[in-house]
C-alpha cells in the first residue's frame, strides 16, 4: 500500500525538528550551538563581574551567596553587585532583543533604536521628567516607553511611501535622534542643578547605583512580553521574505511588521528607563549574534544572550579599568560601537551592504 499520509517531512538543510508535546520547533543547529557557547560565556563574564572590584571576591563565596548560604562576601557580592548585574543582564537581553526585531522590520543593520531615534525619544522624555522632579519608578518607564512609541511611530509614518524604506527609514531616524538630544539638552538647561547633573550621567548610560527598584519593572515586563517574543521568533520568519513570497504565504506584512516594530520599541524604552541610553548595543549584538550562527536572519536568543554579555562586560570594565574611577558603561560601548557604525556605513558605500 502506498500513500503520503507518513512521507517523513523534508527539513530545511542545517535546522532539526524539535517537538514540546503538541507543539513542534524548527531550530537552526549552529544557533543552538552559539547559544549555549553564549550562555557559558555570559556565565563566566557574570562571575567575574561579581568577584572582581575594589574589593575582590573569590568564585566559591560568590557561589555560596547566589546558593543562598552564610558568606564572608555576603554584603560585597549580594548587597553591592548582585542587584546592578541583574539590571546589567536584563538591559543586555531587552536592547540585543530590540535591535534584532527592528533591524528585522527595516532590513538593515544600521536601523537600531539608538540610531533610528527611539532610545533619544525615550530619553527625552524621561530626562524632562527627571529634570523637573518625577522619580517614580512606575511613571518612568511608562514615560519612557511613550517617548520611544511616539519617536518610532513619527519615523515610520514620515517613512512609509506604499512600503517602508529601508534607507529613508534609517535617515529620517538619524534626523530624529538629532533633533531629540537638544531637546534633551534644553530640559537639561531648565531643571535645578542638581538634578541637571544626575540627568547627564543618566543620560551615558549608567549602571551605577542600580539596583532592585530598577530591575524589578524591567523584569516583569520582559516576563509579560515573553509570549510576544516566542511570537516573534516565528513572525520573524515570513519577514525576512520578499514580499511577494511572505504575501503568497498568507502573511498579513503591514500588521507583522508593526507588531514586530512595537516590540521592538517597548523593550529598547524599558531598558533605556533602566540604565539610561546604552547606546550601540541594539546595534552590535544582532550583527555578532547573526554571523556568529551564520544564519539568514537574526536569531533572537544568541542577540538576546550578546546584548547581556557585552553590557555585562562593559560594566565590569567601566569599574576595574580606572578604579576607583568608575566609568559610565555607556562610555565603553559606544568606544567599540562607534567604530563599527563607520565600518557598517563604508560598507553600504562600496555596495556591501544594503
Amino acid at each position: 500500500m502506498t500513500g503520503t499520509a507518513h512521507r517523513p517531512r523534508v527539513l530545511p538543510a542545517g535546522h532539526t525538528l524539535v517537538r514540546a508535546g503538541a507543539a513542534s520547533f524548527l531550530v537552526h543547529r549552529r544557533a543552538a550551538r552559539t547559544a549555549g557557547a553564549l550562555t557559558v560565556l555570559l556565565a563566566a563574564v557574570c562571575l567575574a563581574s561579581l568577584c572582581l572590584g575594589e574589593t575582590t571576591a573569590t568564585p566559591l563565596g560568590a557561589m555560596r551567596v547566589l546558593a543562598g548560604l552564610p558568606s564572608p562576601d555576603a554584603f560585597v557580592v549580594g548587597t553591592l553587585r548582585l542587584p546592578r548585574l541583574v539590571t546589567g543582564l536584563l538591559v543586555g537581553v531587552a536592547f540585543g532583543l530590540a535591535g534584532a526585531l527592528v533591524q528585522t522590520v527595516a532590513r538593515n543593520p544600521l536601523a537600531s533604536p539608538d540610531i533610528i531615534g527611539v532610545s533619544q525619544g525615550a530619553g527625552a522624555l524621561t530626562v524632562g521628567a527627571l529634570t523637573f522632579g518625577v522619580t517614580s519608578t512606575v511613571a518612568l518607564p511608562a514615560l519612557s516607553v511613550a517617548g520611544g512609541l511616539a519617536t518610532a511611530a513619527l519615523v515610520y509614518a514620515l517613512t512609509w511611501r506604499r512600503g517602508l524604506h529601508a534607507g529613508r527609514f534609517v535617515l529620517i531616524g538619524i534626523g530624529f535622534a538629532i533633533a531629540l538630544r537638544s531637546v534633551t539638552q534644553l530640559f537639561l538647561t531648565k531643571g535645578e542643578p542638581l538634578v541637571a547633573q544626575q540627568a547627564q550621567v543618566w543620560m551615558t548610560g549608567s549602571l551605577d547605583g542600580r539596583g532592585r527598584p530598577e530591575a524589578a519593572p524591567l523584569g516583569c515586563v520582559l516576563l509579560l512580553l515573553l509570549p510576544a517574543v516566542l511570537w516573534a521568533g516565528r513572525a520573524q520568519r515570513a519577514v525576512a521574505l520578499d514580499d511577494d513570497t511572505a504575501t503568497a504565504l498568507g502573511t498579513h506584512l503591514g500588521r507583522t511588521r508593526l507588531g514586530l516594530a512595537a516590540l521592538g520599541v517597548v523593550l529598547a524604552s524599558v531598558a533605556t528607563a533602566a540604565a539610561g541610553p546604552v547606546d550601540f548595543v541594539a546595534l552590535l549584538a544582532p550583527q555578532i549574534a547573526r554571523r556568529a550562527a551564520r544564519t539568514d536572519r537574526i536569531p533572537l536568543v544568541c542577540a538576546a544572550l550578546t546584548g547581556a554579555v557585552i553590557v555585562v562586560a562593559a560594566d565590569l570594565a567601566a569599574r576595574t579599568l580606572l578604579s576607583p574611577t568608575e566609568l559610565p558603561v555607556g562610555v565603553l560601548t559606544a568606544a567599540v560601537g562607534a567604530p563599527y557604525l563607520i565600518r557598517l556605513i563604508l560598507r553600504g558605500r562600496t555596495g556591501g551592504t544594503s
